[in-house]
């Protein structure tokens, strides 16, 4: 309920709807996706799905450490959705560590050795093959804490305020 009307409050961000699915995910990536949001969280970073990057690019899940450090990891939910999706070396400049996540049926062969690798499920996630860290430059780092945390607290008040005029910043603009 909301606080101000009584009336229920409508949550428009969820699996189902808003932007965590935009409905361009599978419900295999989808749940990849649940299962490396709560290994991040174990691992104490807090993280975002589909956040757009600078460049245009839309990552899949941005994990941001407590010492400022930026993941992106790219799930991949079936062999041709990974030969078919070539962007990810363009990540690598707006992350200081990559990572691929796949389901445990997927090759783990064919990720190659410059990225981490994450097998993941709706329960959970480990790390197979952790990655060097490659330092973001300054000013690329606080381009993405800025929109990093825009997107975060945008996202926080369309459930607070359903009707807010919050839709480019949603939309990563």
């Amino acid at each position: 309920m909301s606080p101000a009307d009584g009336e229920p409050m409508a949550i428009p961000i969820g699996l189902d709807k808003g932007p965590l699915n935009d409905g361009r995910q599978s419900a295999t990536a989808l749940q990849i996706a649940r299962g490396v949001g709560r290994l991040l969280a174990s691992l104490g970073l807090a993280s975002i799905s589909e956040l757009v990057l600078p460049n245009g690019r839309r990552a899949d899940i941005v994990g941001l450490s407590e010492k400022g450090e930026f993941w992106i990891v790219e799930i991949k939910s079936s062999v041709e959705d990974f030969r078919s999706d070539q962007k990810w070396p363009e990540y690598w400049e707006y992350c200081d560590k990559l990572y691929f996540a796949v389901s445990p049926s997927f090759p783990q062969e064919l990720i190659p050795e410059t990225a981490g690798l994450i097998v993941a499920d709706r329960y959970g996630g480990e790390i197979i093959r952790s990655v060097d860290e490659v330092r973001l430059p300054a000013h690329r780092r606080r381009v993405m804490s800025l929109r990093f945390g825009r997107i975060a607290a945008a996202r926080l008040q369309s459930i607070t305020d359903p009707g807010s005029a919050i839709g480019n910043l949603l939309r990563g603009a």
